[in-house]
């Protein structure tokens, strides 16, 4: 046996602990104040907002009142809920939080169930792009502070496609489901493509109901069930269900979508390149299909400023109409930051002025903020070196 000294197997948890102080320093640099969250949470808030696919998620434990708990499986939401316990909820304020979060891997998945994550928060400034482009900045330097340097960013505009739905004027039920399919990264052709009818009958009865006025279809809906003596089932109504019978037939027979409004939605998302090429064609866009767009690409434009005075180079970043992250509580600017290549990112973040108000404000406060993923620092921390 050789003199030599046996390999030291803490050393993967030392750097990422390096890692993780180094970026917190950055963060206590730039303003951030420290906030560590309990790391026990009601695990109602997040399956309110992530429904019960998550629960299979989180590592689960009740208290001796009943009360269901988890790990902390993210920091946004108990950051969140943190400052709207203190008497400044609603006013200006930076949070900076780093530690570990737990999610479970799912169907037998391989994989370790905690993970280190650090990340920045920063509610109730009005000035929304410079706090967007703070934000952003000050996670990307955190990032190369800790070893993370060169990543490719790729951003988006929830607001914006927004502001594009509404001049679309879809259906209700066809606006949510380009909605839903956008977050879930899903094709425009997979989003207006009319779900598989279950059975001749339902066939039958959602055809029907397709060509004759809403509200004569909700009434024999309504009819057919109290002639049949259907009690409504999980706390709906005969209202409800009629509802959602109309809806049904809406996607079927795709009522509501003309090939024009089709077409547009096709050329809007498909839209992408640097911050001010793609304003460019968004503008002409909406010129060319008359939609008023101007405050929302007026904010792009002022984002995408404030982005460029930190001395971020625009050129190097893509913007995709098409581009969402996996979380329905975004509500404006969004963006991920991943080594080339990769596809899992490094960062993610984005603006969430309406998620503060479903957990007990009073009213919508702005809220922005970003995460890092020290175990996924690595691979980005070699591509830096390379480049």
């Amino acid at each position: 046996m050789t003199a030599d000294k046996a390999p030291d197997r803490q050393a993967p948890e030392r750097i990422a602990a390096d890692r993780l102080a180094a970026i917190l320093a950055h963060f206590e640099r730039a303003g951030f104040t420290r906030h560590e969250p309990r790391l026990l949470q009601p695990a109602g808030v997040f399956l309110d907002r992530s429904g019960e696919d998550f629960r299979g998620h989180l590592y689960l434990t009740t208290d001796a009142s009943g009360a269901e708990l988890c790990l902390r499986p993210e920091y946004t939401i108990p950051v969140c809920l943190d400052y709207l316990a203190t008497p400044q909820a609603g006013e200006a304020a930076a949070f900076a939080y780093g530690g570990s979060i737990f999610r479970a891997p799912l169907h037998g998945a391989s994989g370790e169930g905690e993970f280190l994550q650090a990340g920045i928060e920063s509610f109730g400034r009005d000035d929304r792009e410079a706090a967007d482009a703070e934000i952003l900045g000050a996670a990307l330097d955190a990032a190369a502070a800790g070893g993370a340097k060169g990543l490719s960013v790729r951003i988006g505009d929830a607001g914006l496609v927004s502001a594009f739905l509404d001049g679309l004027d879809l259906p209700p039920v066809w606006r949510r489901r380009v909605e839903s399919g956008h977050a879930r990264a899903q094709s425009i052709a997979e989003i207006f493509t009319p779900p598989n009818r279950r059975g001749a009958e339902q066939s039958g009865v959602l055809a029907a109901l397709a060509k004759v006025d809403s509200a004569d279809a909700r009434r024999l809906v309504e009819d057919l069930l109290a002639i049949a003596g259907i009690t409504p089932v999980g706390g709906r109504s005969a209202a409800e269900i009629a509802e959602r019978f109309l809806d049904q037939a809406t996607l079927t027979e795709g009522a509501g979508v003309s090939a024009e409004k089709r077409a547009l939605a096709e050329a809007f998302f498909a839209i992408e390149g640097a911050p001010d090429i793609a304003s460019a064609a968004l503008r002409k866009l909406a010129e060319d299909a008359k939609l008023d767009l101007t405050a929302a690409l007026d904010s792009f434009d002022t984002r995408a400023s404030f982005i460029a005075a930190r001395g971020l180079n625009l050129d190097d970043m893509v913007f995709s109409a098409s581009f969402a992250r996996h979380l329905d509580y975004y509500s404006g600017f969004v963006f991920e930051a991943r080594r080339a290549g990769e596809s899992a990112p490094v960062i993610g973040g984005g603006r969430y002025d309406r998620l503060l108000k479903t957990l007990g404000a009073k009213a919508d406060i702005p809220a922005v903020g970003a995460a890092i993923w020290i175990d996924r620092i690595a691979g980005a921390a070699r591509a830096g070196d390379a480049a």
